[in-house]
């Protein structure tokens, strides 16, 4: 799901990304638009999902204004008809055969094949795809919804609305670095239990659970002595089993000198301050 150096990142080590990173420039054919032509330059990067791949165009790909909510992008699988009908980018990505998902972010695209699929023959034909919609000049994303899985509402709690806040400013940003993105759904105040949901580069990746435990699981603990664990979920469309995948389900029950030694928050504020996050009204 991550690489090793975005666990540093949610480990919060002030490092710069790094590790085997391969970025193969790919020169695009000469378009015509009217009279004038231009080429476009696309870059591949690669992600610690082999089945997932970035593809970044030297171009806006979702921009705030169309309407889109950069910081969490857009993703969608091939059997969210609906979702592709609202994009004309990845509606002709999934004209390429074997592509099982897309997600936008700002500046970039990730592409995830299905397992039985190879590079070699999708890779190209994405290329196309992406040159294809520059060439429409038609917007990524005709619309969005203004409503996001870290929206915080008038009836969230204090716990909710903290996981939320470190979702977006602390966890998000990391993951996005891999081509992936990570989404709230609930939270139970009986367990103490958060759910997200896995987009991009993340679903199917084989390092998902254990980096989710020492990443999001830990941050998340660390900062909210509400939560006990972290558990992720996929659609039923991206595993194909009848039931949601439980892939964490970490409690910290035992944990004394961790609690002893964690300093209590009195209020939202503070606990913001704490995680680095500035708070406003």
């Amino acid at each position: 799901m991550f690489s090793a150096n975005v666990r540093r990142v949610l480990a919060g080590q002030n490092r710069s990304l790094q590790g085997n990173i391969s970025l193969q420039p790919v020169q695009a054919p000469l378009l015509q638009f009217g009279q004038v032509v231009r080429s476009l330059f696309i870059q591949t990067e690669s992600t610690p999902n082999p089945e997932s791949i970035k593809f970044l165009p030297g171009k806006t790909v979702l921009d705030v204004e169309e309407g889109g909510e950069v910081g969490n992008g857009f993703y969608c699988t091939r059997q969210d008809k609906d979702e592709i009908a609202r994009s004309p980018l990845a509606k002709l990505i999934f004209a390429v055969e074997g592509v099982k998902s897309v997600y936008l972010g700002q500046d970039f695209v990730t592409v995830t094949k299905y397992a039985e699929g190879s590079w070699g023959h999708i890779r190209t034909p994405v290329f196309g795809a992406i040159m294809d919609h520059y060439a429409s000049g038609k917007p990524a994303l005709s619309a969005v919804a203004e409503v996001t899985d870290t929206t915080i509402f008038d009836d969230d709690s204090e716990v909710v609305a903290l996981v939320k806040e470190i979702l977006e400013a602390r966890i998000r940003p990391a993951v996005q670095e891999d081509g992936g993105d990570i989404r709230y759904v609930d939270y139970d105040e009986e367990t103490g239990i958060v759910k997200v949901r896995l987009a991009g580069s993340c679903v199917g990746c084989p390092s998902s659970s254990v980096t989710l435990k020492n990443g999001v699981e830990n941050m998340l603990m660390h900062y909210i002595e509400e939560v006990t664990a972290v558990e992720a979920i996929e659609d039923e469309s991206d595993d194909g089993n009848n039931s949601a995948d439980v892939m964490v389900e970490q409690t910290k029950s035992g944990d004394s000198s961790n609690d002893e030694d964690k300093k209590k928050m009195k209020t939202y504020e503070e606990r913001l301050a704490a995680a680095g996050i500035p708070f406003s009204d």
